[in-house]
């Protein structure tokens, strides 16, 4: 098994990518810490613990450093699945958006990162970074999730140089367009759902939406020693979109 004796921590394991990154780590043998801001999380699984809280609060996230460190003495991935998108035009955008985007999708990493790093043992560790196919393009309506998540790839890039001699590698992976339950509910709130979803799906080079499984797929590759040399990365999975 690719994960065996590894403690992974996973935010955003409620649904869609989260929850299908979860499933591969188990399979893999991986021991899950698993953090998100509802009190209970329907897919966690008797041996994982669960700890709700708000990732935007230092205090919290230290606490949950410290409650890592108890529990499993060290921590080797670190997987920030966490985030949120408020889209609208720009000049329609408040300052509470922006600090909600900005913070939910960028500032949270940093705090994880910061305290989540000195937990990492001396033959190193793998942080994998969620971004999205918006963090390295633009698109109407989108300003602020694409700034917050083109932030994050700098962070990780940063980050990677910075704990390249800790042999901590720092990645992200970018999907695409995703068929995740928050996606789907979003196409169903369409006046004519159907044509919507083939709209956005002809708007991919593969004429499809991912599976989160398949995202779940390379997340999986970057925590694991598979991926050993490569560090400070952005791995797009968004069936070509960012290849034009």
């Amino acid at each position: 098994m690719r994960l065996e004796n590894v403690t992974a921590l996973v935010t955003g394991a409620g649904s869609g990518i989260g929850a299908a990154a979860c499933a591969h780590f188990r399979r893999e043998g991986a021991r899950l810490l698993l953090t998100g801001r509802r009190e209970r999380l329907g897919t966690a699984e008797p041996g994982d613990r669960y700890v709700p809280g708000d990732l935007n609060d230092e205090a919290f996230v230290e606490e949950l450093a410290r409650l890592a460190a108890e529990s499993f003495g060290t921590v080797n991935v670190v997987v920030l699945n966490h985030g949120l998108q408020v889209s609208g035009p720009l000049t329609e955008m408040t300052h509470d958006d922006a600090k909600n985007v900005l913070h939910s999708n960028l500032l949270s990493a940093f705090l994880v990162m910061k305290h989540f790093a000195p937990l990492m043992p001396p033959a190193g560790g793998s942080f994998v970074c969620v971004g999205s196919r918006l963090g390295t393009v633009g698109k109407p309506e989108e300003v602020l999730y694409s700034a917050a998540k083109g932030g994050l790839v700098m962070l990780a890039k940063g980050a990677a140089i910075e704990w390249a001699p800790r042999n901590i590698r720092v990645n992200v992976v970018a999907p695409g367009l995703t068929a995740t339950p928050v996606i789907e509910a979003a196409f169903r709130r369409r006046p004519d759902p159907e044509a919507y979803r083939r709209q956005r799906e002809d708007q991919i080079p593969l004429r499809r939406l991912a599976d989160p499984e398949e995202i779940a797929d390379a997340i999986l590759f970057l925590a694991s020693p598979e991926s050993s040399y490569i560090t400070g990365a952005v791995l797009p999975v968004d069936g070509g979109y960012t290849a034009f």
